[in-house]
């Protein structure tokens, strides 16, 4: 099925997706997806991606599908794509949720393709918002908190927001994950969280490139301590943060050109 005014295209298990198939979807909450930037047809960090979907397949449905029928999926649907867009790979069960049949099920692949995506401008303010997301290690759908606090932060003034778990840490922001800047060295936060594919390539290319970087709680009151800060999602490996709550920061220029440093030497993936 497919919209060219929006370059949507949807397929289900590599084939193109019908609107039958496609009406069941439109409130089924018991589903688990990755997001990924095509650009000239090409992905990178797919085994992250494809590591992602395999171990909350494991935790949803008791099942994977086999890594070559995922790719062989993903691979159909980029080339029945334009050549730039943003692509949604969601495991689901036909069974639905709210029924003891969707366990140990194999599930269905729908891959939907749209405009691509670079994130915005930036630099954000986030607001802070005491929030733990629930399965954060998984990367799942129907999570309305999300949307629920950036409309929040929206009305106090704010562009976004980030979560404090129970324990005062810092964990991540509505649909992105966190870094901070030490001058030298990138922190990531301890707690928590869903680990980001960008934040994946980010990590394993800034230890080639030699670059610092260690995981620490962070809290609210340390954040006076640090000298910048980012956020990063599969749009972009980095937008400036220039408050959380009401700790400023001066736009951390050196912390964002590394992390876009360090996306661009990820190799592209080979499917």
């Amino acid at each position: 099925m497919s919209n060219n005014a929006c370059n949507f295209q949807a397929h289900i298990n590599g084939l193109p997706a019908t609107l039958s198939e496609l009406i069941p979807l439109a409130f089924a909450g018991f589903a688990h997806f990755t997001a990924m930037q095509v650009r000239d047809s090409k992905v990178k960090g797919l085994d992250l991606h494809l590591a992602r979907l395999q171990k909350a397949s494991k935790e949803f449905f008791g099942r994977m599908l086999p890594e070559e029928q995922l790719v062989s999926y993903i691979k159909t649907a980029i080339t029945e794509g334009p050549k730039d867009h943003s692509l949604m790979v969601t495991l689901f069960s036909r069974h639905g949720e709210f029924i003891a049949a969707s366990m140990d099920a194999e599930p269905d692949v729908l891959i939907r393709s749209s405009a691509p995506v670079n994130g915005p401008k930036g630099p954000l303010r986030l607001s802070r918002v005491d929030h733990e997301r629930p399965l954060a290690f998984i990367k799942h759908v129907g999570e309305a908190g999300k949307t629920y606090y950036l409309h929040q932060a929206l009305r106090q003034g704010f562009d976004d927001a980030a979560f404090v778990d129970r324990h005062g840490r810092l964990s991540e922001a509505t649909i992105w994950n966190l870094a901070f800047w030490e001058g030298e060295t990138v922190i990531w936060p301890k707690a928590l969280m869903l680990q980001g594919t960008m934040m994946g390539i980010v990590q394993r290319q800034l230890n080639r490139l030699g670059i610092a970087q260690r995981h620490e709680e962070i809290t609210i009151e340390r954040l006076s301590e640090l000298s910048g800060a980012a956020v990063m999602n599969s749009w972009t490996p980095g937008i400036a943060v220039t408050a959380i709550a009401t700790t400023a920061f001066a736009e951390a220029t050196p912390l964002i050109s590394l992390l876009h440093k360090a996306y661009q030497a990820e190799p592209i993936s080979v499917l």
